[in-house]
């Protein structure tokens, strides 16, 4: 019986990134003691048959917390802001859950080795969004004297779903925590925590980044025990582009060690010309070099 399970969730748009990811996974070895487990929320037939003959097990994602329909009406893959904090109730059979959004990808087995140790004794694996070169999302906006306009993500949300002035500020400044990959024990209270800040996010703020927000919360505010994770656990793209190893044939860190990245995270894409590498394999991007030359690539999968 495989104890581990990667999880992942995807509508039918975002299948071609789904199927890319579990390719990534299943390349190694190593995999085959993992389960790999999908949440659909709106996968078509055909892609659902496909999917099967690949992963361990596909459920249909719920709204485990109620919310109002005209926030979320046709918006099936929304579901992903609320279910992930339920995975154990979809896959109860697993000792320990490892989470990876359908838009990254593994490219080092040791990553996943390292966020399946991270969330011994109930503890959170997780990472945040701050390291050499990452983009400072938080500023401060002086006007006059004394007087500041915070912008911060963590922030804005906040305020928007309403927690209170004195939890916001408190989230102001504090590192972003993005929830693309996270891993943690059936048996962690975290799970729990999780919840009950989602469910009051979830009340007056939008549905999406309100779970993250929550998350944000339960580290920063509940004291949540967490495993801080390299950044190389959850790369984002968005935040900083890696360099390619032409002698390895490999993404690494663009910093020195440069350190191989494990998991390459593409969250709020890769845009050339109004489109995006997520929805468009063809787009790709000028990457340096650890050789100190330019190539031409694409940052998803290929195998």
């Amino acid at each position: 019986m495989k104890k581990s399970v990667i999880v992942s969730l995807a509508d039918s748009n975002y299948f071609e990134l789904l199927e890319e990811l579990v390719d990534s996974i299943k390349r190694f070895k190593e995999s085959s003691e993992v389960a790999i487990c999908i949440l659909d929320a709106g996968l078509t037939d055909s892609q659902r048959e496909k999917l099967s003959k690949k992963v361990d097990e596909i459920k249909p994602a719920e709204w485990d917390i109620e919310v109002p329909e005209f926030k979320v009406k046709g918006k099936e893959w929304l579901k992903s802001q609320v279910s992930r904090a339920f995975l154990p109730k979809y896959f109860p059979n697993y000792e320990k859950y490892l989470w990876i959004d359908c838009d990254a990808w593994v490219n080092d087995w040791n990553t996943v080795e390292l966020l399946i140790k991270a969330c011994d004794n109930g503890k959170l694996g997780i990472t945040q969004t701050v390291g050499p070169g990452y983009k400072i999302t938080s500023r401060v906006d002086w006007l006059f004297g004394k007087l500041a306009i915070i912008k911060s993500q963590n922030f804005k949300h906040a305020v928007k779903s309403k927690i209170g002035m004195e939890k916001a500020r408190k989230l102001a400044f504090a590192p972003h925590i993005n929830i693309g990959v996270f891993s943690l024990e059936k048996n962690s209270p975290g799970w729990k925590i999780w919840q009950k800040n989602l469910k009051t996010t979830l009340k007056a703020g939008n549905i999406f980044g309100s779970e993250q927000l929550a998350v944000n919360i339960s580290v920063y505010i509940d004291d949540l025990d967490t495993e801080f994770l390299p950044l190389k656990c959850n790369w984002l793209t968005s935040n900083l582009l890696p360099k390619f190893d032409e002698k390895k044939q490999t993404f690494v860190e663009p910093y020195l060690p440069n350190y191989k990245i494990g998991i390459m995270h593409l969250a709020a894409g890769i845009w050339q010309n109004g489109k995006d590498m997520r929805v468009n394999k063809d787009i790709k991007i000028e990457i340096d070099t650890l050789e100190n030359k330019k190539v031409i690539k694409s940052l998803r999968y290929t195998s």
